[in-house]
């Protein structure tokens, strides 16, 4: 299972472009890697560590912008196409190896 955070926040000023900061490093910290800017996406083993971290998101999330979370299979996330530019390191290194669930 897959979580997808996208978000856009403000950064005109020092203080929005700080609160964007402290956003972004509590995704980095809680396993969420940057698939493209403002989208993070962290694998879950199963519903319940999903809805963990979607939890997690709505505690820490800014008081201005747009936050979204998608939770997806990995099937669904692996028929994801790639138009232009290229596959992150992380989605490289997880689609070469094969994770399994009990």
């Amino acid at each position: 299972m897959r979580l997808i955070v996208f978000f856009d926040l403000p950064t005109k000023t020092k203080k929005d472009r700080k609160v964007y900061t402290v956003f972004r490093k509590k995704l980095m910290e809680n396993g969420f890697f940057m698939l493209q800017y403002s989208v993070y996406c962290r694998i879950c083993k199963g519903v319940q560590l999903s809805k963990k971290y979607i939890e997690y998101v709505k505690k820490v999330t800014p008081s201005k912008g747009n936050i979204r979370i998608l939770q997806v299979t990995d099937k669904q996330f692996s028929s994801m196409e790639l138009i232009v530019g290229v596959k992150t390191n992380e989605e490289k290194l997880i689609k070469g190896q094969m994770i399994m669930e009990f």
